[in-house]
């Protein structure tokens, strides 16, 4: 069993952000962490589960996720993303990373957890410490679709 922990921030959401994952196999641990200068927490939460699926190097196993962003779990766990797909994510936000989520999750048996965020859990804090420094310390990457769709909304 792979065991994955991620966790996203947003300094005043929309604002700098960061992400932090947790990977363990066995004995094995990896720790993966990006701050970008302009986006929002749910797109943080949702980058994290993304970029620990794409590194894995193998799907013979189950990955279990825990997270504490019930955006992210209420949204697959609860049949919501299947919806949105459905009627073509209209009026959905993060529309990309949804659907780049949707594409790299196809191989792997995956099982959600959530976890309560700030509650203990040693994993669950040390991707929180991963995030917000990354928010706060960078150095910060472009988040280009949050960005351009911003700057678009901006014009009227």
């Amino acid at each position: 069993m792979i065991t994955i922990y991620t966790d996203g921030s947003a300094l005043g959401n929309p604002g700098p952000g960061g992400y932090g994952i947790v990977m363990r196999f066995g004995e094995k641990k990896k720790e993966i962490s990006a701050g970008y200068r302009n986006t929002t927490n749910n797109r943080m939460e949702l980058m994290a589960v993304i970029v620990a699926l794409e590194s894995l190097k193998t799907n013979k196993y189950p990955v279990h996720i825990y997270s504490d962003s019930k955006y992210v779990i209420d949204s697959i766990s609860k049949g919501w993303l299947a919806n949105w797909v459905k009627k073509g994510f209209k009026g959905k936000k993060n529309v990309d990373l949804w659907k780049k989520y949707l594409q790299v999750s196809k191989p792997y048996q995956i099982v959600f957890h959530w976890v309560k965020g700030h509650a203990g859990n040693p994993d669950n804090e040390r991707c929180d410490r991963l995030a917000v420094e990354k928010a706060e310390n960078g150095p910060h990457l472009i988040d280009e679709p949050f960005e351009s769709n911003q700057s678009s909304s901006n014009l009227l």
